[in-house]
C-alpha cells in the first residue's frame, strides 16, 4: 500500500510498503497501539462544528417530540397500562406486570411531584383526560425530554469515536426524525427510558474504553466503568430485553480482557486480575444490587392489596395490608352461597333449566344434561352456588385451598358434575353439567366432588377470600379443570353464552377462577375486621415475583394482528394502530421512518460485504484497505454491528409476541453504525501516511485517511432530505391531529401498512 515517510519536517512522496513493515513498540498489542492512536487523536472537525450541529439535531428532536404533545387529550394505546400502573403506585395498591419496576416508578414519581393521587385508572383507549383529570401532559413531557436527550448522547458517542461532526449529526438525526422513535417517546410508555438507557450504556462504555487507553484505574476510568454499569442496570430494570444490551457490552468486555491477557500487552497476571475484578464489580455486581434496589422500593411502596394479589401466593398476599378496594374481601366458609368468576373472560359460572341437545351439529351425542355455561351478567340468580362439604363441617369453618367439596346450584337444586362425555365445542374436553340431588347422593356422587386447587402447591391449606384468591376448579374423579372461552360461543340452544368444559390440560392459563361474592353473609361477617399483616423476607418475595414475571413473559405467545416478526423489522413493513377517532376520521399509527430503516439495512449488508471482501483479498496478499481503515471497520463499526446483532437476532428465538417497538434499541445502534460506515465509504481507504512516534523509538502509526467531505456531506444531505420528507408526509399519523381523505390515506399505505378510513 502507498506510504509517505516524514523526513526533515517534510512529507516525502508515497512509497509502496507492506503491512508487515509497520512496526510497533515492544510490549503493546497491535490493537492497543492503533486503537490508542486513532481514538485519542484530535477530533477531525473543529469544536464549534460539533457544538452547532449537536444543537441543531437536538432542537429538531425536541420540536418533533413536543409538537402538540397535549394532543390527543385521550388515552392512547399502552397508556392504558403504564398510566394505570403509575396510579397504582400512587395509591400503593399491589399490581402485577411482566416488566421490572424502574421505569414505571419513574413515571409514578412525576405524578407524585404533580400532587396527583392516582384516582384515574386509564381503563380504556379513548378515555378523555379532560373528564378524567390526570397529569398526562407531565407524564408525556417526561418521556419526550428523555427522547430528546437521547439524541446528544448518540451524537457524542460518535464524536468520542472520532467521527466527523456531520457524521455525528447524521447518526443522531436517524433517530431524531424517525417516526417510531418520536411517537414512542411522546406518550406514557416505557421505551423512552429504555432507549436513553441503551444509548447511555454505549456512550459510557466508549468513554470507559478510551480512559483505559490513557490511564487504567484512574478516577476517570472508574467513573466511566460504574457509569456503564449503572446505565446497564437502568436498561435491565426497565425491560428484560435489556439483557441484549448487556450482551453488547459483555462481548466488548470479553474481547478487551482477551487482549489484555495477551503477553504482548505487558500486563502481569496480578494486574490482569485487577482489571477482571473491577469489571466484574462495576458491570455485574453493582448493577445487580441496583436492580434489586428498585424491587425493594417496589415492595415498600405497594404494601396494600390490589389487582395483582391474585397472581401471587397466599403467603405473599398475607404481607399486604387491606386497601380501600380490598378491605371488604371475605373469607369463604362452607355453606356459603357464592358466585364464581372466570379470570380470563370475566364471566360467571352459570346454569339454567335448559339442557344440552341430544345431538350436536357434528352428529355427536350429549348426555342431555342441564347446561352449565359462562354468563356475563353478574346479578343473576342462576350464578349462585352453595359450597357443600363432603364431611360434616360447621358454618364457621373456612373453605381451604385443596379441600374437597361439592357445589349445589341454588336455583335448580342440582349439583355440579363433570364426566367422561365430550363437551359441545371441544370434543377432546369433558362436558360440564349438573344432576339432581338423588343422583348426586347416589350413583353420581364421586362425579360431583371438586376442589379449589391453588396455582402454587405451597398455598394448599390457605383460606380462600373473595376476589383475591385465584384457583382452578379441579374435578377429582377425572382430573380435569373447569375452563371457559369466548373465541366461539354456544349456538342458539345455548343462548349464545360461553361454553364451560373440563380441560384435560389442568395447567392451562385459562383455567383460573375467583370467588366474586358471598350472598348469605350474616351481620357479624359483614363487619370489617382489619387484616393482620405478616412479614416475609425481601428475597422470598423477590424470587416469587421474578419467577412469575418470567413465566408470564414467556406465555405471551398468542397471535396478535399488529405483531411484527423479526424479518419484518428491516423495512419497517408493519406497524400498530395506536389510536382512532372515528367521529373526526383521525388516527395515530405506529411505524418507522422507512427511508431511514432501509438505509440502515443497506448499510448493514454493505458492511458484511466489505468484511468478506477484505478477508478474502488478504488471503491472497492483496491489501486493498489500509490499517487505520481496517481499525475503524474491525473496531468501533464491528462493535456497533455486534451490538445491532445482539439486539436483533434473539427475537428469532423468542416465542412471545413481538411488536415494532421491540426493535427500536436495535434501530438506534444501527443508526450509529450507519453514519460511521458511510464516513469510511467516502474515505480514501487505500493510501495512508506513516508517521514516526518521537516518544517511542521505532514505533509508527497511520494518519487518518483522507475523507471526501463534499461527497460525504452531499450524501448525508440527500439522505436527510429524504428522511425528513418521509417524516413530514407521515406526520399526520404520528400526531393524529389531521383528518386525511381516503385518497391521502391510501397514499400512505406503504408495504403492509393498513390504515383506518382508507375507503
Amino acid at each position: 500500500m502507498a506510504v509517505a515517510k516524514r523526513s526533515g519536517g517534510k512529507t516525502a512522496p508515497p512509497v509502496d510498503v507492506d503491512d508487515s513493515q509497520i512496526k510497533y513498540s515492544k510490549g503493546k498489542s497491535n490493537f492497543e497501539q492503533l486503537g490508542a492512536k486513532w481514538l485519542l487523536r484530535e477530533k477531525p472537525s473543529p469544536a464549534s462544528h460539533y457544538r452547532v450541529l449537536c444543537a441543531i439535531v437536538t432542537v429538531a428532536a425536541f420540536v418533533a417530540r413536543f409538537y402538540k404533545i397535549w394532543y390527543p387529550k385521550e388515552v392512547v394505546f399502552d397508556e392504558v397500562h403504564f398510566g394505570k400502573f403509575a396510579s397504582y403506585y400512587l395509591e400503593r395498591s399491589f399490581f402485577f406486570d411482566v416488566h421490572p419496576p424502574f421505569a414505571k416508578m419513574a413515571i409514578a414519581f412525576i405524578g407524585w411531584l404533580c400532587g396527583y393521587n392516582g384516582a384515574f385508572k386509564f381503563d380504556d383507549i379513548g378515555d378523555s383526560y379532560e373528564t378524567n383529570p390526570a397529569p398526562y401532559l407531565a407524564y408525556r413531557s417526561f418521556n419526550a425530554i428523555l427522547g430528546t436527550l437521547t439524541i446528544p448522547l448518540m451524537f457524542n458517542t460518535l464524536k468520542e469515536l472520532n467521527f466527523h461532526a456531520t457524521t455525528c449529526a447524521f447518526g443522531a438525526a436517524l433517530v431524531a426524525l424517525d417516526n417510531a422513535h418520536v411517537l414512542e417517546t411522546r406518550l406514557i410508555l416505557l421505551d423512552a427510558i429504555l432507549i436513553i438507557s441503551v444509548a447511555a450504556s454505549v456512550y459510557c462504555y466508549v468513554r470507559f474504553y478510551k480512559a483505559q487507553l490513557t490511564k487504567p484505574f484512574s478516577r476517570s476510568w472508574f467513573i466511566w466503568l460504574y457509569a456503564t454499569g449503572l446505565s446497564l442496570s437502568f436498561v435491565i430494570s426497565t425491560k428484560y430485553v435489556g439483557v441484549m444490551t448487556y450482551a453488547t457490552i459483555g462481548i466488548a468486555v470479553v474481547m478487551n480482557l482477551w487482549q489484555l491477557l495477551d503477553i504482548r500487552s505487558g500486563l502481569s497476571l496480578r494486574i490482569f486480575a485487577r482489571h477482571f475484578i473491577a469489571r466484574l464489580n462495576g458491570l455485574i455486581v453493582v448493577p445487580f444490587v441496583v436492580y434489586l434496589f428498585w424491587f425493594y422500593i417496589h415492595f415498600s411502596i405497594l404494601n396494600t392489596s390490589g389487582p395483582g394479589d391474585s397472581f401471587m401466593s397466599a403467603k405473599f398476599q398475607e404481607t399486604l395490608a387491606d386497601s380501600p378496594s380490598s378491605a371488604f374481601t371475605k373469607q369463604v366458609n362452607y355453606y356459603d352461597v357464592i358466585t364464581i368468576k372466570h379470570k380470563d373472560t370475566s364471566t360467571f359460572l352459570h346454569s339454567h333449566l335448559a339442557t344440552y341437545p341430544l345431538r350436536y351439529e357434528d352428529g355427536r351425542i350429549s348426555s342431555e344434561g342441564q347446561q352449565v355455561t359462562g354468563y356475563s351478567i353478574e346479578d343473576d340468580f342462576n350464578n349462585e352456588w352453595e359450597v357443600v362439604p363432603i364431611v360434616e363441617k360447621e358454618r364457621t369453618d373456612g373453605l381451604l385451598l385443596g379441600d374437597h367439596f361439592r357445589l349445589r346450584h341454588i336455583a335448580t337444586n342440582t349439583y355440579l358434575l363433570t364426566h367422561d362425555v365430550a363437551s359441545p365445542l371441544y370434543p377432546t374436553n369433558e362436558e360440564v353439567t349438573t344432576v339432581d340431588e338423588e343422583h348426586a347422593n347416589g350413583e353420581n356422587y364421586q362425579e360431583t366432588i371438586f376442589e379449589f386447587q391453588p396455582l402454587q402447591k405451597g398455598d394448599i391449606g390457605h383460606n380462600i377470600r373473595t376476589n383475591t384468591t385465584t384457583f382452578r376448579i379441579l374435578h377429582i374423579d377425572t382430573t380435569v379443570a373447569l375452563w371457559s372461552h369466548n373465541d366461539e360461543l354456544l349456538p342458539e340452544w345455548g343462548f349464545q353464552q360461553q361454553e364451560v368444559n373440563g380441560n384435560k390440560n389442568i395447567n392451562d392459563d385459562g383455567n383460573k377462577w375467583v370467588v366474586s361474592k358471598i350472598l348469605n353473609l350474616d351481620e357479624e361477617r359483614k363487619e370489617y375486621v382489619p387484616k393482620k399483616v405478616k412479614k416475609q423476607s425481601f428475597f422470598t418475595k423477590w424470587f416469587e415475583l421474578q419467577k412469575l414475571m418470567f413465566e408470564h413473559n414467556n406465555n405471551l405467545s398468542s397471535e396478535h394482528p399488529f405483531a411484527s416478526e423479526p424479518q419484518s423489522w428491516p423495512g419497517s413493513l408493519s406497524g400498530v394502530s395506536f389510536w382512532v377517532k372515528d367521529s373526526e376520521k383521525k388516527q395515530i399509527y405506529f411505524t418507522g421512518n422507512i427511508i431511514g430503516f432501509w438505509l440502515e439495512v443497506i448499510s448493514l449488508c454493505l458492511f458484511v460485504g466489505i468484511i468478506i471482501a477484505d478477508l478474502i483479498t488478504r488471503q491472497r496478499a492483496y491489501y486493498a484497505i489500509n490499517k487505520i481503515t481496517r481499525e475503524k471497520l474491525y473496531g468501533p463499526l464491528a462493535f456497533l454491528f455486534c451490538g445491532w446483532l445482539a439486539h436483533y437476532l434473539p427475537f428469532f428465538l423468542m416465542a412471545r409476541q413481538k411488536f415494532l417497538h421491540h426493535y427500536l434499541p436495535a434501530h438506534l445502534i444501527a443508526a450509529l453504525f450507519t453514519a460511521g460506515l458511510w464516513e469510511v465509504v467516502f474515505s480514501d481507504c487505500k493510501s495512508i501516511n506513516v508517521e514516526k512516534d518521537e516518544n517511542e523509538e521505532g514505533a509508527a502509526f497511520e494518519l487518518t485517511p483522507k475523507i471526501y467531505y463534499f461527497l460525504l456531506n452531499f450524501f448525508f444531505f440527500v439522505a436527510i432530505l429524504a428522511i425528513l420528507s418521509f417524516f413530514v408526509f407521515f406526520a399526520p399519523l404520528v400526531y393524529g391531529d389531521t383528518a386525511l381523505s381516503p385518497k391521502e390515506i391510501q397514499m400512505r399505505q406503504w408495504f403492509d401498512i393498513k390504515l383506518n378510513f382508507a375507503k
